[in-house]
């Protein structure tokens, strides 16, 4: 018992260093490597996203949705998430309101004494910089566009991976600075459609030999060398 007490407060304790340094795109980098392994792999993870929230629109859902389908492609299947109901689900995305002007957060949780997440992300994109916001005003697919990388990002740090240096890894940390709009745009200019974003991953190398890394085959087999794709 004493044993699982302990375990269970060098969780929170790991959980609360964590969260300083995960609120959307900003904050503290910890280098490029993974920060836990949050899930198993080859294992379904129960998943939960918010049917509603402030600033939330219908087609929310299904952003959330490519953001977990290009992390199962990126892990070459090792990441399954499967639909559950929000108590027993241990990956959890939520839909909030602006604070303190964050795209999004990870919070590290506990469900049934295991690891899991909550994954915060702001669908409203008015108050996130003037130009942001004349971006999402003038352009539907941009503001889709700034969600679904929200989106990715969070639920990155969510699996375990924390913020790097490189302007290309969907993990960037804009502390490093670089043009934010830019960012996002060069996503943008990829796709000319929403469904486009199936095929465009949003993920770089990078990302995709880290993923791999934390959560490779179950087999035991190394970790298999991104295929290069354009648009990804």
């Amino acid at each position: 018992m004493a044993f699982r007490l302990q375990a269970v407060l060098l969780w929170m304790m790991a959980g609360s260093m964590i969260v300083l340094s995960l609120v959307v795109f900003p904050a503290q980098s910890q280098g490029q490597r993974p920060v836990f392994q949050t899930f198993q792999a080859g294992q379904s993870i129960p998943t939960y996203i918010s049917p509603e929230g402030p600033g939330n629109r219908p087609g929310d859902r299904a952003l959330a949705e490519l953001a977990l389908e290009a992390w199962t492609k990126a892990s070459n299947g090792t990441l399954v998430f499967r639909n559950s109901e929000e108590k027993r689900a241990r990956l959890r995305l939520y839909w909030v309101s602006a604070q303190s002007g964050l795209y999004g957060e990870m919070r590290p949780i506990l469900v049934q004494g295991r690891r899991g997440a909550e994954v915060f992300v702001r669908p409203e994109i008015e108050g996130l910089g003037g130009e942001i916001d004349a971006a999402a005003r003038a352009d539907s697919l941009f503001r889709d566009t700034v969600v679904y990388l929200t989106c990715l990002h969070e639920i990155g740090h969510a699996l375990g991976l924390d913020h790097t240096a490189n302007y290309d890894d969907i993990m960037f940390f804009f502390g490093y600075g670089g043009d934010i709009l830019n960012y996002f745009q060069r996503y943008r200019q990829k796709i000319h459609k929403r469904e486009d974003m199936a095929g465009h991953w949003g993920l770089s190398q990078s990302d995709i030999r880290r993923i791999r890394k934390l959560y490779p085959q179950p087999d035991g087999s190394p970790p298999k060398e991104p295929e290069i794709r354009r648009g990804q």
